[in-house]
């Protein structure tokens, strides 16, 4: 097998999985070591250069990198739904949690925030929304002296996750502080101002525009009844909005939510709160394929809300233009030999379920009606903006999307990533440089040796299985809309929660020129994952390791040739980074050292000027 390149950031990439799963790639470790130590304000400022709303997605986000967190990986089993402490279960670390601490238990921060640019660079910016991609635009350019403007109907600041995401999971003054350490750089928020334009906007002279407007439609259901009952049939997105907004505070006391991604499970758990006694999730896939995070069910489920699937509706019962069900029918999956999956009906008789309210959630779409077509921006055939998946740049330069407008509804934290990349691209357009030549991060490993037995990390490996984030009794917690269901962490639960955290940034590195391959390190590491053996094709080398290697997905640690032509093969899967083998290695061949990776940002220097990232040789 070809020797791993130490030098090459892509191999540090594959084996940080959590920051590299996470869209806006934040160095999860850093932060939670950070927490261990109790410097929530470090931890806070390493989350909002990357994530921008560490408050915010500490409790909404959709963390992506938790199932890429080895911590899941390096017992028995895969990683899971959170259970309670003692489980058997391998589980992640809970990363989202943690980010919720640092912003819970942080110290006035705003004197580490960028400031005001105290000279503007002439350059103007439309932001079209005042969503999180958006908001993410203004934070990276006002900086560096852009004039930001950001347009949004709503009276304040926050888009989706101010009007779509129920208070009880996000309180307010959470979305006003984030909003507001943005919107305090000297962005010109124009709320209340809707653009029904884009040509008029374009016509008055900005540099850039960017489009950050959601996937603002939801889907309907065009069945037999829809007309008849519509005044007790509601869409899912647009009920949550009037919900937030306080022009609905009250459902009827059976509710039937149609859909099972994440915005069914808020109505749901909102219909509980405003009146409704039989609340039920009515999905037409199987409860695996639903597209609800598998927290957002069991909190639904904790609520006393079922879930009922392979269910299809059919007609919404109605008398007298009253709604009084709905009706299904029973289906279910099959696959063709391709393993395309069908729902075909079982033939079983079909099923009415009374109700008062129905919620339809069955999707979002965007909606663009406000573009004209003939100013040089195309569309595909869905009807979404055609862009360079790399700049998010339309066929119009000085037009750029991001968020679910870009690509379809997704969450918060790819917003944030499009925001990112999308200010890199305008910050080259207004400066004449190619778009498409993107700035490198900043990558360095740096040792962590102190002494010959000491590291400046919490090397060791807590035995306890993932922690359970505290709640709001029920009785409290669904009488009033606007009470927070989780507690979150305290600061003794947090630091056991990021005890479990492996380092996974914190890498071995090994120096074949100072090995004398006396096994020291094969005797005393816990995992087996350690093996000097001679150098093979991948497959068979995997094969014959002290622990077989079977995670294809996960990149080998292979040395060059040693003195008697014998190569070191770690296993990264398994590794604990743990230190004991650096600790146990009689000549230093063994080092521990962390990976720094600082995505580029808009101001970063291109490749053409920037000197190349610093690694060890």
């Amino acid at each position: 097998m070809r020797p791993t390149d130490i030098g090459n950031p892509d191999y540090f990439h594959r084996v940080v999985d959590c920051q590299w799963a996470c869209p806006a790639h934040t160095p999860v470790p850093e932060y939670i070591r950070l927490i261990a130590q109790g410097r929530y304000g470090d931890a806070y400022m390493v989350n909002w250069r990357s994530n921008v709303f560490p408050g915010i997605l500490g409790r909404t986000c959709d963390r992506p990198c938790e199932p890429a967190c080895r911590r899941g990986r390096v017992e028995e089993g895969q990683a899971g739904p959170e259970k309670d402490p003692g489980s058997t279960k391998p589980e992640p670390v809970a990363i989202c949690r943690l980010k919720r601490v640092a912003a819970d238990y942080k110290e006035d921060i705003r004197d580490r925030l960028p400031k005001k640019a105290a000279r503007k660079n002439g350059k103007r910016i439309a932001c079209v929304g005042a969503g999180p991609a958006s908001l993410t635009v203004a934070r990276d350019l006002a900086p560096l002296g852009y004039h930001v403007t950001v347009f949004d109907s709503d009276r304040l600041a926050g888009g989706m996750i101010r009007s779509q995401i129920p208070k009880f999971r996000l309180p307010e003054t959470v979305i006003d502080e984030e909003v507001g350490y943005i919107l305090d750089l000297g962005v010109d928020f124009r709320s209340g101002h809707r653009i029904d334009s884009l040509k008029a906007l374009l016509g008055e002279g900005f540099d850039a525009v960017f489009i950050g407007s959601g996937a603002p439609r939801g889907r309907d259901l065009d069945i037999p009844g829809r007309r008849q009952a519509a005044g007790n049939i509601h869409v899912g997105i647009d009920w949550l909005s009037s919900v937030a907004f306080g022009h609905v505070t009250k459902i009827g006391r059976r509710v039937i939510v149609l859909g099972g991604g994440n915005t069914a499970m808020d109505c749901c758990r909102s219909s509980r709160r405003l009146g409704g006694e039989d609340v039920k999730v009515i999905v037409r896939s199987g409860f695996e394929e639903m597209k609800a995070s598998p927290w957002e069910k069991e909190d639904a489920m904790h609520e006393g809300i079922p879930i009922l699937n392979y269910l299809v509706p059919k007609a919404f019962l109605h008398r007298e233009g009253k709604l009084t069900g709905v009706l299904f029918e029973k289906v279910k999956a099959i696959r063709d030999e391709k393993g395309r999956r069908s729902l075909v009906p079982t033939g079983e008789p079909e099923q009415a379920f009374e109700c008062d309210d129905v919620l339809v959630a069955v999707g979002q779409e965007n909606a663009f009606p406000w573009i004209e077509r003939d100013i040089g921006l195309a569309f595909d055939e869905w009807g979404m903006p055609v862009l360079d998946p790399v700049t998010l740049q339309s066929t119009r330069g000085e037009v750029f999307f991001g968020g679910d407008s870009a690509l379809g509804p997704k969450n918060i934290i790819w917003a944030v990533a499009h925001g990112h990349d999308a200010a890199i691209s305008i910050d080259r357009l207004c400066n004449g440089e190619d778009i498409r030549d993107r700035p490198p991060p900043m990558v360095n490993l740096l040792s962590q040796k102190m002494g010959i037995h000491e590291w400046s990390y919490d090397n060791q490996v807590a035995p306890e299985a993932r922690f359970k984030v505290p709640l709001k009794d029920l009785t409290i917690a669904l009488k009033d809309i606007r009470q927070e269901v989780e507690l979150g962490f305290d600061p003794a639960l947090a630091w056991k929660e990021a005890q479990r955290c492996l380092n996974c940034d914190v890498q071995t590195v090994f120096a074949p020129k100072l090995c004398i391959e006396c096994d020291a390190c094969v005797d005393i590491c816990p995992v087996d994952c350690i093996t000097f053996t001679a150098n093979g094709d991948e497959g068979e080398l995997r094969a014959r390791l002290n622990a077989p290697a079977l995670n294809l997905a996960q990149a080998l640690y292979v040395s060059t040739g040693l003195k008697t032509g014998r190569v070191m093969a770690k296993d990264e899967d398994v590794c604990l980074h743990c230190g004991l083998c650096a600790e146990r290695c009689p000549t230093g061949a063994w080092d521990m050292q962390k990976f720094l990776l600082d995505p580029s940002h808009a101001g970063s220097r291109c490749r053409s000027s920037a000197p190349a990232p610093k690694v060890p040789a």
